[in-house]
Formats: structure tokens, C-alpha cells, sequence
């Protein structure tokens, strides 16, 4: 479903991709790990058309996206949950749930509202509060409406970039069981994710990005039995 070619990307003289492939099935999940600074919000905002690559290329089903405008990639369904949330924090929970919808024509609407009432079905808390300012929800809710906002776009493939960061434990585990249940309704997903451990859980395969290279990959399951990532980013050893 997308697939990522020697893909290279700088910030000035400055190297941050090095050249790295990867691939997303259609029906999986993939996890892309690693430490801070590694490349990973990176390759999530070159792939969403937010950065230009300097070399490479990135096709989504079979086309090369790799100067398509950022709106035009969400509107073919591939649809970003940025880093930090993201939310308008002086526009209602209700308004930024409707920006999901920005791309999609008014011919849709009766399926915008049904996707609408799916978002809030995965995150009901979300209804008690559409008319709350979001910037007045908690790190947890503002994370569950830019999730929310990004179904309302109608993605095939999510990117999902830090979702549980800076969020409690027990907001974790809901976050990591809502990107289940996504994925389980049919929508791909390509998860950034400090938190590797719980990444690798969910994850059907994986790659690990060191210093903007890809230096592992394989199946989830095997990598998180792989004594460098259980070193490096598991916590043990």
C-alpha cells in the first residue's frame, strides 16, 4: 500500500534521512521505533508531503507522491495524526472535528456524519465535551481528537506520530487498544512510537530508525525478542 525508496531528507546541511526503505502492507500495522532525533516525525511529515525530500521517492498504491501537495495526499486517504496533537486550541471539540472532514466534498455528508459518529463511538468521551474549548482538554483528550479528527478524513492508511506521548499509563493502554480496534475495522496504520514496547505489541512488523537509518526490521513479535532492541529499547539487559 506505500512504499518508501531510498528516501533522503535534510534540514539545511543537515542529514536527517539517509536513504531509508521501508513498507506498509494493506490490513497491517507497522512500527517505525527509535530514539529522539532518530528520523521517525521525520519520515512521517516527508511521507505526508509537509516535507520535500531531497532524493528518493514514495508511492501510495503504486504512484509516486513524492511532490503532491499535502492536501491532495489526504484526500487520496492518507491521513496524519501529528506529533504533539495538533489540535486548535481556541476552536471547539465539535469545530476540529470538522476540519477532518476539510478535504472530503459535501456530496459525503451523510457519510461524514456516519464516520463523525464512528470517532465518537471509539473515543465517547469526546461527546460529553464537543462544545469545550480543546485547549482546555487534558493531554489525553486533545491525543483522542487528533485521532478522532484524522478517522473523520476517511484515511486507508493512518499515520499515527507519538501517540502516547506524555500521557498516562492508563490513557496508554486506551490508546493502544482504540489503534487495535482501527486497525481491526479495515484502516492501515503506520505508528511512530517512543514507546517501543507497547509499539511491538500491536505491531504486525517493524523497523528500527538509528540516526536516520533503518538498522532492523522484521516481524514485530521477533524483534521484540531481539536482544539489541530489548537493550536499547525495551528497558532490558
Amino acid at each position: 500500500m506505500l512504499e518508501v525508496r531510498d528516501l533522503k531528507v535534510n534540514y539545511g546541511a543537515i542529514k536527517a534521512l539517509h536513504g531509508i526503505s521501508l513498507r506498509v502492507n494493506q490490513g497491517e500495522i507497522v512500527t517505525l521505533i527509535g530514539s529522539n532525533g532518530a528520523g521517525k516525525s521525520t519520515t512521517l511529515r516527508t511521507i505526508s508531503g509537509l516535507l520535500r525530500p531531497a532524493s528518493g521517492d514514495i508511492l501510495f498504491e503504486g504512484a509516486s507522491i513524492r511532490a503532491t501537495p499535502p492536501h491532495e495526499i489526504v484526500r487520496l486517504g492518507l491521513v496524519q495524526s501529528p506529533e504533539g496533537r495538533g489540535v486548535f486550541p481556541n476552536m471547539t471539540v465539535d469545530e476540529n472535528l470538522q476540519l477532518g472532514a476539510f478535504v472530503r466534498p459535501a456530496s459525503e455528508r451523510g457519510a461524514i456524519a456516519a464516520d463523525r459518529e464512528r470517532a465518537l463511538g471509539l473515543f465517547p468521551r469526546l461527546r460529553e465535551r464537543l462544545k469545550q474549548s480543546a485547549g482546555t482538554l487534558s493531554g489525553g483528550e486533545q491525543q483522542m481528537l487528533a485521532m478522532a479528527r484524522a478517522l473523520i478524513a476517511k484515511p486507508r492508511l493512518l499515520l499515527l506520530d507519538e501517540p502516547s506521548l506524555g500521557l498516562a499509563p492508563q490513557i496508554v493502554q486506551t490508546i493502544f487498544k482504540i489503534i487495535r480496534d482501527i486497525n481491526a475495522s479495515g484502516t492501515t496504520i503506520l505508528l511512530v512510537e517512543q514507546n517501543a514496547n507497547m509499539a511491538l505489541r500491536v505491531a504486525h512488523r517493524a523497523y528500527v530508525l538509528e540516526v536516520g537509518r533503518i538498522t532492523m526490521e522484521g516481524a514485530a513479535a521477533e524483534l521484540a525478542q531481539s536482544d539489541e532492541v530489548r537493550k536499547a529499547y525495551l528497558g532490558h539487559g
